[in-house]
């Protein structure tokens, strides 16, 4: 059987990525054979492809550490699934659960990723996808629903969530804080997607070109105490923004740094101690998360929201539409 896949054969150059057809990888003991049907885009795969990522990839690799497929065999020893079932990756195949003590391996820095047809990988490393979500949509879970179910952690009922944006993490972050019973404030830097975010589950929305310092409007829509989670996607350039709209020993979970390159204001570190907030940084999660999340998608019927599908011959596409940044939802890839 021969397998379709991506290469990037000098890591850094997006121009040294092309489609090649291999033979496929025998099945052996404890291993699946994954057709895959979908995968989807982050943030991190156009940092990777463009050498910026801050785990250097190997030479050769196949990009994309999230997808969606079905089992077409199973290896010796395999009794986590059978033959048809639907299936999605863990974001880090060898993390289960518990805490992380080393660097663990990743999809398209240490291992192929998924932009493949076929993929032969551990049953550990995978996990039923949710029955009622297209292979598009449950492509999205690994990385950003993930991440987002572990950046509100502890969030619950009467509790006030601050997302920022409509990337994949925000838009996730959004829907799973209101499963929780927690209001939401969004921001956004484009005003005609205040709607879409309040039909999603957002209170308000502020729209930061017209209040640059939305700090001051998130103290005025909490009472002056601010949010117990602000869930922080852009990194230096909205930090100090962040760090004044968090509730004493509230949680600022930062996630991405969306704004490295532009113009950083410098951080207002007596601020920062005295709001007595802890600041986490959240790396994904285990697949003992990915996991929790899933039984939640299943019992509440959770629908990831795409931005756009690819075809899988039209990747270039799909990397522009990302790199755009003028997003709702995620950018998937269908197979």
């Amino acid at each position: 059987m021969q397998n379709t896949v991506y290469r990037q054969a000098t890591p850094g150059d997006p121009g040294s990525l092309a489609k090649v057809t291999e033979p496929l990888s025998k099945v052996g003991p404890g291993d699946v054979l994954v057709r895959i049907r979908a995968a989807a885009l982050n943030a991190r795969d156009l940092s990777v492809m463009r050498g910026r990522y801050p785990v250097a990839a190997k030479p050769g690799l196949s990009p994309l550490s999230d997808a969606a497929g079905e089992i077409v065999e199973i290896g010796e020893g395999v009794r986590r699934f059978s033959v048809g079932d639907k299936v999605v990756n863990s974001f880090y195949p060898q993390w289960f659960g518990g805490p992380l003590r080393d660097r663990p391996v990743q999809f398209s820095t240490t291992l192929d990723g998924w932009l493949s047809t076929y993929k032969v990988i551990s049953a550990e490393s995978l996990s039923r996808m949710p029955e009622h979500m297209s292979f598009e949509e449950g492509a999205t879970l690994p990385c950003a629903g993930v991440t987002a179910w572990s950046a509100l952690s502890g969030i619950g009922a009467g509790d006030t969530v601050l997302t920022q944006g409509s990337g994949g993490v925000s838009l996730f972050a959004v829907q799973i804080a209101r499963l929780c019973g927690a209001r939401v404030i969004a921001t956004t830097t484009s005003g005609h997607k205040a709607n879409r975010l309040k039909e999603l589950g957002a209170e308000h929305v502020i729209d930061v070109r017209q209040s640059p310092e939305w700090a001051s409007a998130v103290k005025g829509l909490t009472g002056g105490k601010g949010v117990e989670r602000v869930v922080e996607v852009g990194g230096p350039g909205t930090l100090q923004q962040s760090i004044q709209a968090v509730r004493y020993h509230g949680q600022v979970s930062i996630i991405g740094a969306l704004t490295i390159g532009r113009d950083q204001p410098q951080i207002d570190w007596t601020q920062l101690f005295f709001s007595q907030a802890r600041y986490e940084c959240i790396g994904v999660g285990s697949r003992a998360d990915l996991e929790d999340l899933i039984r939640v998608a299943v019992n509440h019927q959770l629908r990831p929201v795409i931005d756009s599908s690819y075809a899988f011959d039209d990747f270039d596409k799909a990397v522009a539409r990302l790199s755009g940044r003028d997003v709702f939802g995620k950018v998937v890839i269908t197979h």
